[in-house]
């Protein structure tokens, strides 16, 4: 008797192993996908934000009204961060430039104007907002403002193409989600299949349903979190080295968002585990003996 039970467990134990690591691969995929949205996402804010509005000035602007149309653009939600160039700095700048400004187009010797230079939050980065933007600060700016200037054909194109990437993304972010969950779920019926003779000769030998049900559940539950554990920790190595091979990589991370995908990750691997595990053998209980075979 003690030598079948040593050989049931000895048989437990590869399932239990093969379940873990099916349950990992699939969740190591899904980290790598999500953690591919989430910079993704964050990449078309950066995007976004780099779009630079630039206020000119008309000479005749006094420091006060200069002061004033600042602090009126600082209050406005849609702001992420002022910036006031004066003339000379404004020559500096164009002369490091590539992309100087014509100065036949200003009038030989004449100096650039002065400008507000300011970037907007993202939400705020699109050609009806912009508009009403530009069309706000002339009506409050004392007469003061010259022009208002921004990159309009680069914002009419941005909106649309970033809005399909992103609706793009998402989609294949469901798809991955749903085939996670069918892999997750085939991977656990296999396991299961090889302990329902265990599962069924425990039923015939007088166990309850909850007697049965409890320990297995309570196995699944532990399988779920340390599948979650190790491809949390693969996804974090990617991540490690990928921001130490790409500069730019790094500043694309939000530990917010990595907090959430990681706790998504181990919801998704307990509970996925957990139904997969109890309807099975919920399944093998309700089964002839017979029909195991």
């Amino acid at each position: 008797m003690f030598n079948k039970n040593k050989n049931t467990s000895s048989k437990s134990k590869p399932s239990q192993f093969m379940a873990i690591l099916g349950i990992t691969s699939v969740l190591f995929i899904v980290g790598i996908f999500g953690w591919l949205l989430l910079s993704a996402t964050k990449y078309t804010q950066v995007l976004k934000e780099d779009i630079l509005v630039q206020v000119y000035l008309h000479s005749s602007a006094t420091d006060k009204t200069t002061a004033d149309l600042k602090n009126y653009i600082e209050s406005k939600p849609y702001i992420k961060d002022v910036e006031y160039v004066d003339k000379a700095t404004a020559y500096q700048r164009n002369q490091a430039s590539e992309d100087k400004y014509d100065e036949a187009l200003l009038g030989g010797d004449r100096p650039l104007p002065a400008s507000i230079n300011f970037h907007l939050k993202s939400n705020y980065v699109q050609t009806d907002s912009l508009v009403n933007i530009k069309s706000d600060i002339q009506a409050n700016s004392n007469n003061i403002v010259e022009s208002v200037v921004y990159p309009a054909g680069v914002v009419e194109k941005m909106g649309p193409i970033l809005k399909w990437v992103l609706i793009g993304l998402l989609v294949l972010a469901g798809i991955f989600a749903l085939l996670a969950i069918i892999l997750i779920d085939n991977t656990i019926k296999l396991s299961m299949y090889s302990n329902r003779f265990l599962i069924k000769t425990m039923q015939m030998v007088g166990a309850t349903r909850g007697f049965i049900v409890k320990p297995i559940n309570k196995q699944a539950v532990i399988n779920g979190l340390v599948a979650s554990i190790i491809s949390i920790l693969f996804v974090c190595g990617l991540i490690y080295v990928s921001e130490n091979s790409i500069v730019e990589v790094k500043q694309l991370r939000n530990n917010q968002h990595l907090l959430f995908l990681f706790s998504a990750m181990i919801f998704l691997g307990v509970i996925i585990s957990l139904f997969s595990t109890h309807r099975s053998v919920i399944k093998y209980l309700k089964m002839k003996l017979d029909d195991l075979y």
